[in-house]
Protein backbone atom coordinates (compact mmCIF):
# COMPACT_ATOMS: atom_id res chain seq x y z
CA UNK A 1 0.00 0.00 0.00
CA UNK A 2 1.20 3.51 -0.79
CA UNK A 3 1.07 6.44 1.65
CA UNK A 4 -2.47 7.49 0.74
CA UNK A 5 -3.72 3.93 1.13
CA UNK A 6 -2.08 3.63 4.55
CA UNK A 7 -3.71 6.86 5.72
CA UNK A 8 -7.09 5.64 4.49
CA UNK A 9 -6.50 2.31 6.22
CA UNK A 10 -5.75 4.01 9.54
CA UNK A 11 -8.80 6.27 9.24
CA UNK A 12 -10.98 3.25 8.45
CA UNK A 13 -9.53 1.40 11.45
CA UNK A 14 -10.70 4.19 13.76
CA UNK A 15 -14.17 4.25 12.19
CA UNK A 16 -14.54 0.48 12.50
CA UNK A 17 -13.28 0.57 16.08
CA UNK A 18 -15.93 3.14 17.09
CA UNK A 19 -18.85 0.74 17.76
CA UNK A 20 -16.43 -1.60 19.55
CA UNK A 21 -15.28 1.26 21.76
CA UNK A 22 -18.82 2.26 22.74
CA UNK A 23 -19.63 -1.35 23.59
CA UNK A 24 -16.35 -1.82 25.45
CA UNK A 25 -16.83 1.34 27.53
CA UNK A 26 -20.31 0.19 28.46
CA UNK A 27 -19.04 -3.26 29.36
CA UNK A 28 -16.17 -1.75 31.33
CA UNK A 29 -18.59 0.17 33.58
CA UNK A 30 -20.61 -2.96 34.18
CA UNK A 31 -17.65 -5.19 34.93
CA UNK A 32 -15.82 -2.69 37.13
CA UNK A 33 -19.01 -2.67 39.24
CA UNK A 34 -18.98 -6.46 39.46
CA UNK A 35 -21.31 -7.70 36.69
CA UNK A 36 -20.12 -9.69 33.68
CA UNK A 37 -21.07 -7.81 30.50
CA UNK A 38 -21.97 -10.81 28.37
CA UNK A 39 -25.16 -9.05 27.22
CA UNK A 40 -23.32 -6.21 25.45
CA UNK A 41 -24.03 -7.84 22.08
CA UNK A 42 -27.78 -7.71 22.69
CA UNK A 43 -27.63 -4.14 24.00
CA UNK A 44 -25.77 -3.02 20.87
CA UNK A 45 -28.30 -4.75 18.63
CA UNK A 46 -31.20 -3.17 20.54
CA UNK A 47 -29.61 0.25 20.04
CA UNK A 48 -29.06 -0.34 16.33
CA UNK A 49 -32.70 -1.38 15.89
CA UNK A 50 -34.20 1.40 18.00
CA UNK A 51 -32.15 4.09 16.30
CA UNK A 52 -32.82 2.80 12.79
CA UNK A 53 -36.60 2.48 13.19
CA UNK A 54 -36.93 5.83 14.96
CA UNK A 55 -34.86 7.62 12.33
CA UNK A 56 -36.91 5.98 9.60
CA UNK A 57 -40.19 7.12 11.19
CA UNK A 58 -39.12 10.61 12.28
CA UNK A 59 -36.42 11.44 9.69
CA UNK A 60 -34.38 12.86 12.60
CA UNK A 61 -31.02 11.27 13.44
CA UNK A 62 -30.80 13.10 16.76
CA UNK A 63 -34.02 11.45 17.95
CA UNK A 64 -32.76 8.14 16.60
CA UNK A 65 -29.56 8.44 18.64
CA UNK A 66 -31.56 9.19 21.80
CA UNK A 67 -33.74 6.13 21.22
CA UNK A 68 -30.63 4.03 20.54
CA UNK A 69 -29.24 4.94 23.94
CA UNK A 70 -32.63 4.34 25.54
CA UNK A 71 -33.02 0.96 23.85
CA UNK A 72 -29.61 -0.15 25.05
CA UNK A 73 -30.39 1.11 28.55
CA UNK A 74 -33.69 -0.80 28.54
CA UNK A 75 -31.86 -3.99 27.60
CA UNK A 76 -29.34 -3.23 30.33
CA UNK A 77 -32.16 -2.78 32.83
CA UNK A 78 -33.29 -6.36 32.16
CA UNK A 79 -29.82 -7.62 33.02
CA UNK A 80 -29.58 -5.28 36.02
CA UNK A 81 -32.84 -6.46 37.57
CA UNK A 82 -32.08 -10.13 36.92
CA UNK A 83 -28.48 -10.12 38.18
CA UNK A 84 -28.23 -7.37 40.80
CA UNK A 85 -31.76 -7.53 42.20
CA UNK A 86 -32.61 -11.22 41.89
CA UNK A 87 -29.02 -12.57 41.82
CA UNK A 88 -29.41 -14.57 38.60
CA UNK A 89 -26.32 -16.07 36.97
CA UNK A 90 -24.53 -13.38 34.98
CA UNK A 91 -23.46 -15.54 32.07
CA UNK A 92 -26.84 -17.16 31.56
CA UNK A 93 -28.64 -13.84 31.84
CA UNK A 94 -26.34 -12.15 29.33
CA UNK A 95 -26.63 -14.94 26.80
CA UNK A 96 -30.40 -15.07 27.27
CA UNK A 97 -30.59 -11.32 26.58
CA UNK A 98 -28.56 -11.72 23.39
CA UNK A 99 -30.89 -14.42 22.11
CA UNK A 100 -33.98 -12.44 23.18
CA UNK A 101 -32.90 -9.29 21.35
CA UNK A 102 -32.02 -11.16 18.15
CA UNK A 103 -35.47 -12.71 18.04
CA UNK A 104 -37.34 -9.63 19.24
CA UNK A 105 -35.77 -7.23 16.75
CA UNK A 106 -36.44 -9.62 13.87
CA UNK A 107 -40.05 -10.05 15.00
CA UNK A 108 -40.65 -6.32 15.45
CA UNK A 109 -38.99 -5.46 12.15
CA UNK A 110 -41.40 -7.70 10.30
CA UNK A 111 -44.35 -6.78 12.49
CA UNK A 112 -43.91 -3.10 11.71
CA UNK A 113 -43.83 -3.73 7.96
CA UNK A 114 -46.65 -6.20 7.25
CA UNK A 115 -44.71 -9.36 7.93
CA UNK A 116 -41.75 -8.73 5.63
CA UNK A 117 -38.30 -7.41 6.45
CA UNK A 118 -38.00 -4.14 4.48
CA UNK A 119 -34.93 -2.68 2.83
CA UNK A 120 -34.35 0.31 5.11
CA UNK A 121 -32.42 3.26 3.75
CA UNK A 122 -31.38 5.83 6.33
CA UNK A 123 -29.38 9.06 6.33
CA UNK A 124 -25.98 8.62 7.93
CA UNK A 125 -23.72 10.84 9.97
CA UNK A 126 -21.06 12.26 7.68
CA UNK A 127 -17.48 13.15 8.49
CA UNK A 128 -17.04 16.43 10.37
CA UNK A 129 -13.62 17.86 9.56
CA UNK A 130 -12.22 19.91 12.44
CA UNK A 131 -11.04 23.29 11.08
CA UNK A 132 -7.26 23.64 10.72
CA UNK A 133 -6.55 20.27 12.36
CA UNK A 134 -8.13 18.39 9.46
CA UNK A 135 -5.61 20.05 7.12
CA UNK A 136 -2.60 18.61 8.92
CA UNK A 137 -0.70 16.20 6.68
CA UNK A 138 -1.38 12.57 7.45
CA UNK A 139 -2.74 12.83 10.97
CA UNK A 140 -5.42 15.30 9.94
CA UNK A 141 -7.05 12.77 7.61
CA UNK A 142 -6.76 10.01 10.19
CA UNK A 143 -7.97 11.75 13.36
CA UNK A 144 -9.74 14.96 12.45
CA UNK A 145 -12.00 14.00 9.56
CA UNK A 146 -14.19 11.53 11.40
CA UNK A 147 -17.98 11.39 12.00
CA UNK A 148 -19.50 12.83 15.18
CA UNK A 149 -19.93 9.56 17.06
CA UNK A 150 -16.26 8.72 16.61
CA UNK A 151 -15.28 11.97 18.29
CA UNK A 152 -17.87 11.27 21.00
CA UNK A 153 -16.39 7.83 21.68
CA UNK A 154 -12.91 9.30 22.14
CA UNK A 155 -14.21 12.02 24.46
CA UNK A 156 -16.15 9.43 26.47
CA UNK A 157 -12.98 7.39 26.90
CA UNK A 158 -11.35 10.37 28.60
CA UNK A 159 -14.48 11.14 30.62
CA UNK A 160 -14.85 7.58 31.94
CA UNK A 161 -11.14 7.43 32.75
CA UNK A 162 -11.48 10.58 34.86
CA UNK A 163 -14.72 9.31 36.39
CA UNK A 164 -13.15 6.06 37.57
CA UNK A 165 -9.86 7.56 38.74
CA UNK A 166 -10.71 11.02 40.06
CA UNK A 167 -14.27 11.07 41.39
CA UNK A 168 -16.08 9.70 44.43
CA UNK A 169 -18.64 8.07 42.12
CA UNK A 170 -15.88 6.18 40.35
CA UNK A 171 -14.33 5.15 43.66
CA UNK A 172 -17.67 3.74 44.84
CA UNK A 173 -18.18 1.89 41.54
CA UNK A 174 -14.73 0.32 41.74
CA UNK A 175 -15.21 -0.54 45.40
CA UNK A 176 -18.45 -2.36 44.63
CA UNK A 177 -16.65 -4.40 42.00
CA UNK A 178 -13.82 -5.29 44.35
CA UNK A 179 -15.49 -5.60 47.76
CA UNK A 180 -19.23 -4.86 47.89
CA UNK A 181 -19.42 -5.61 51.60
CA UNK A 182 -16.86 -2.91 52.36
CA UNK A 183 -18.70 -0.47 50.08
CA UNK A 184 -21.94 -1.26 51.92
CA UNK A 185 -20.26 -0.69 55.26
CA UNK A 186 -19.09 2.71 54.00
CA UNK A 187 -22.70 3.70 53.26
CA UNK A 188 -23.17 2.72 49.58
CA UNK A 189 -25.82 0.40 48.19
CA UNK A 190 -24.00 -2.15 45.98
CA UNK A 191 -27.22 -3.33 44.33
CA UNK A 192 -28.15 0.19 43.21
CA UNK A 193 -24.58 0.93 42.11
CA UNK A 194 -24.45 -2.21 40.00
CA UNK A 195 -27.86 -1.56 38.47
CA UNK A 196 -26.88 2.02 37.59
CA UNK A 197 -23.59 0.86 36.06
CA UNK A 198 -25.31 -1.80 33.95
CA UNK A 199 -27.99 0.59 32.68
CA UNK A 200 -25.41 3.29 31.89
CA UNK A 201 -23.28 0.69 30.15
CA UNK A 202 -26.32 -0.43 28.17
CA UNK A 203 -26.91 3.14 26.99
CA UNK A 204 -23.31 3.36 25.76
CA UNK A 205 -23.61 -0.02 24.05
CA UNK A 206 -26.85 1.18 22.42
CA UNK A 207 -24.94 4.10 20.94
CA UNK A 208 -22.42 1.57 19.66
CA UNK A 209 -25.28 -0.07 17.79
CA UNK A 210 -26.32 3.34 16.49
CA UNK A 211 -22.84 3.72 15.00
CA UNK A 212 -23.56 0.69 12.85
CA UNK A 213 -27.04 1.64 11.66
CA UNK A 214 -26.79 5.45 11.56
CA UNK A 215 -23.13 6.16 10.85
CA UNK A 216 -21.57 3.24 9.00
CA UNK A 217 -24.18 1.50 6.82
CA UNK A 218 -27.44 3.49 6.94
CA UNK A 219 -29.72 0.48 7.37
CA UNK A 220 -30.74 -2.25 9.78
CA UNK A 221 -30.56 -5.98 9.13
CA UNK A 222 -31.16 -9.00 11.33
CA UNK A 223 -28.28 -9.60 13.74
CA UNK A 224 -26.22 -6.79 12.23
CA UNK A 225 -23.90 -6.52 15.24
CA UNK A 226 -22.46 -9.85 14.08
CA UNK A 227 -20.45 -10.62 17.21
CA UNK A 228 -19.02 -7.15 17.79
CA UNK A 229 -20.20 -7.20 21.39
CA UNK A 230 -17.98 -10.20 22.09
CA UNK A 231 -15.01 -8.52 20.41
CA UNK A 232 -15.67 -5.51 22.66
CA UNK A 233 -15.46 -7.86 25.65
CA UNK A 234 -12.12 -9.12 24.35
CA UNK A 235 -10.91 -5.50 24.13
CA UNK A 236 -11.87 -4.96 27.78
CA UNK A 237 -9.78 -7.95 28.84
CA UNK A 238 -6.86 -6.85 26.68
CA UNK A 239 -7.15 -3.39 28.22
CA UNK A 240 -7.16 -4.76 31.78
CA UNK A 241 -10.46 -3.01 32.55
CA UNK A 242 -8.92 0.46 32.03
CA UNK A 243 -10.40 2.93 29.50
CA UNK A 244 -7.36 3.97 27.48
CA UNK A 245 -5.78 0.50 27.18
CA UNK A 246 -9.27 -0.72 26.19
CA UNK A 247 -9.29 1.97 23.48
CA UNK A 248 -6.02 0.55 22.16
CA UNK A 249 -7.56 -2.94 22.15
CA UNK A 250 -10.51 -1.67 20.12
CA UNK A 251 -8.14 0.03 17.66
CA UNK A 252 -6.24 -3.24 17.31
CA UNK A 253 -9.38 -5.16 16.41
CA UNK A 254 -10.58 -2.28 14.23
CA UNK A 255 -7.31 -2.42 12.30
CA UNK A 256 -7.66 -6.17 11.79
CA UNK A 257 -11.22 -5.70 10.50
CA UNK A 258 -10.13 -2.88 8.17
CA UNK A 259 -7.33 -5.05 6.83
CA UNK A 260 -9.80 -7.91 6.32
CA UNK A 261 -11.97 -5.64 4.14
CA UNK A 262 -8.96 -4.68 2.04
CA UNK A 263 -7.75 -8.25 1.67
CA UNK A 264 -11.14 -9.26 0.27
CA UNK A 265 -10.46 -6.88 -2.63
CA UNK A 266 -7.09 -8.43 -3.46
CA UNK A 267 -8.62 -11.47 -5.19
CA UNK A 268 -6.54 -13.96 -3.20
CA UNK A 269 -7.11 -17.71 -3.71
CA UNK A 270 -8.70 -17.94 -0.26
CA UNK A 271 -12.37 -18.32 0.61
CA UNK A 272 -14.00 -15.05 1.63
CA UNK A 273 -15.46 -16.87 4.65
CA UNK A 274 -11.96 -17.59 5.90
CA UNK A 275 -11.02 -13.92 5.49
CA UNK A 276 -14.16 -12.80 7.35
CA UNK A 277 -13.09 -14.98 10.29
CA UNK A 278 -9.91 -12.93 10.74
CA UNK A 279 -11.13 -10.45 13.42
CA UNK A 280 -12.48 -13.28 15.57
CA UNK A 281 -9.33 -15.36 15.16
CA UNK A 282 -7.31 -12.28 16.11
CA UNK A 283 -9.47 -11.82 19.23
CA UNK A 284 -8.89 -15.44 20.24
CA UNK A 285 -5.15 -15.18 19.61
CA UNK A 286 -4.82 -11.95 21.60
CA UNK A 287 -6.83 -13.36 24.49
CA UNK A 288 -4.74 -16.52 24.50
CA UNK A 289 -1.53 -14.51 24.56
CA UNK A 290 -2.40 -11.48 26.67
CA UNK A 291 -5.62 -12.31 28.45
CA UNK A 292 -4.19 -15.19 30.48
CA UNK A 293 -2.64 -12.84 33.04
CA UNK A 294 -5.61 -10.48 33.25
CA UNK A 295 -6.89 -9.83 36.75
CA UNK A 296 -10.66 -9.63 37.00
CA UNK A 297 -12.33 -7.28 39.48
CA UNK A 298 -12.35 -9.34 42.68
CA UNK A 299 -16.12 -9.47 43.21
CA UNK A 300 -17.20 -9.80 39.57
CA UNK A 301 -19.92 -12.40 39.16
CA UNK A 302 -20.52 -12.52 42.93
CA UNK A 303 -24.00 -11.65 44.14
CA UNK A 304 -24.24 -9.17 46.99
CA UNK A 305 -26.47 -10.29 49.86
CA UNK A 306 -27.25 -7.86 52.63
CA UNK A 307 -26.63 -9.54 55.99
Amino acid sequence: MDGAAIIEFLAASIRIATPLLFGALGGLLSERAGTFAVGIEGMMLAGAFGGAVTTLLTADIGTGLAVSAGSGAAAGLIVAVATAKFRADHMVTGLALNILVVGLTSFLLRGLFAGQAPVIQLPTLKALPIPYLADLPGIGRVLFQQPALTYAALVLTLAISLLLAKTRTGLILRAVGENPEAAFTAGSNPVRVRMAAIVAGGALAGLGGAVLSLQEVGTFTDGMTNGRGFIALAAIIVGRWMPFPTLLGCLLFGGVAALELRVQGWDLPVSSYIIQMTPYLAALAVLAGIGRGARLPAAIGTAFTRN
